[in-house]
């Protein structure tokens, strides 16, 4: 039975796409969860895989070419029997090879469609009339990214003096792709919840030895960092207050508490800043944890991330301390109800229960809540639910599944 895949939704506001490569040809016999082929949006890579086993007898786009979402990508026959490929189909796509080949009166923009990108970035080299074939990608499979492009304009410092006059002059560029869904989602949160924030220090010097521990017992399987302690033990407190993972409906009649704790985690990758999430922590040990955090941190950073990892957060953690700054008044990613932000850890001296000075490592944790849903007394409680279980970590393992 021949079957149209159709392209579904890839992300929030998104209705097209660039189809990057195929990594199937018209005729090759697939497997189920195979990749189809990467497209690309303003927001992220996607790997687009096959819903059943069989045989691909139509690729409706050439790479370089803009799909629509909710209209067919590719056919399949999925009994996998042989398909005979329409002659016209075979001298189309026969033509389409050979105008690549041998372009001849090509524009500049045609040329640049040939290129390995995104929109965003075509419509960028547009606007300062560059040739993409002269940059030099440093995406996966040489995809040009913005930043690209960015150095590509940058003038040359050993050139005469004059030259740096262009330099300073005011310069325009138009606000796309991430940055863009990242400002409109932002306002909208801005607008629509009564932000409020509270702040407190936790005290990790425990937390620390622990994972240092961990780090020495599992340092070969996977990478350990403080981020999958504080996810777990946000996970603990949650089960304690659950509101602080629930989410309201758009008319505010509503308030739904969620089952499962997906805790996000703020990345600033290649394409932006993306939220990914971990699913069901509340299930997960912490190792398992770790594994996740380094799998949605590598791909998020490249760009190259599952449509899924991005839906369905519940609460998020924006680990703004690893670039620097000790407090901040994050806003919430909407419709979530509740976002820290935490500082970089400090040495800074703290008296012991015998009254000495000791050096500890301190923590700044800057809290925002919907108060709709939240008032300062409940998310100071859960705060301190969180805090006690990263001052004395041990307490962890009598309240984990």
């Amino acid at each position: 039975m021949n079957k149209d895949f159709i392209l579904p939704d890839i992300g929030e506001g998104i209705v097209e796409c660039e189809v990057l490569e195929w990594k199937v040809k018209e005729g090759d016999l697939v497997e189920e969860d195979q990749v189809i082929a990467d497209v690309s949006t303003d927001k992220a890579i996607v790997e687009i895989p096959s819903m059943h086993s069989g045989r691909v007898t139509k690729l409706y786009y050439i790479a370089g070419e803009t799909a629509k979402v909710h209209s067919p990508l590719y056919a399949i026959d999925i009994d996998g029997e042989d398909v005979e490929l329409p002659n016209q189909e075979i001298e189309t796509q026969e033509h389409k090879l050979e105008l690549v080949k041998q372009p001849t009166n090509v524009t500049q923009s045609e040329i640049n469609n040939k290129v390995l990108t995104t929109p965003a970035v075509r419509k960028l080299a547009r606007e300062h009339d560059l040739d993409l074939n002269l940059i030099s990608g440093s995406g996966k499979s040489g995809r040009i990214l913005k930043e690209d492009v960015l150095e590509y304009l940058k003038p040359d410092l050993k050139a005469p003096l004059l030259s740096l006059t262009k330099a300073i002059e005011d310069r325009s560029e138009a606000i796309v792709g991430v940055r863009k869904i990242m400002a409109n989602h932002m306002a909208d949160s801005v607008a629509t919840i009564p932000h409020f924030t509270f702040v407190d220090d936790v005290d990790v010097t425990e937390l620390l030895k622990l994972r240092a521990f961990l780090k020495s017992r599992y340092n070969e399987e996977v990478k350990i960092t403080l981020m999958p302690l504080l996810i777990k033990a946000l996970s603990l407190s949650i089960s304690a207050f659950p509101i602080v993972n629930s989410r309201v409906d758009g008319d505010f009649t509503e308030l739904t508490y969620l089952a499962s704790h997906n805790i996000g985690m703020a990345v600033d990758g290649k394409t932006g800043l993306l939220v990914p999430n971990i699913k069901d922590v509340q299930q997960r040990s912490i190792i398992d944890i770790a594994h996740e955090v380094t799998r949605l941190t590598d791909a998020a950073r490249s760009g190259v991330i599952n449509p899924a990892d991005l839906k369905d957060g519940t609460i998020t953690i924006s680990n703004i301390g690893a670039i620097g700054g000790i407090s901040a008044s994050p806003i919430i990613n909407k419709p979530e109800v509740a976002i820290v932000a935490l500082g970089k850890i400090q040495k800074l001296p703290r008296f012991n229960d015998e009254g000495q000075l000791e050096e500890r490592h301190i923590m700044t944790m800057s809290w925002s809540g919907d108060h709709r849903v939240i008032d300062g007394a409940t998310i100071a409680r859960f705060n301190n639910s969180w805090k006690a279980y990263l001052e004395n970590p041990s307490t962890m393992l009598a309240n984990m599944v």
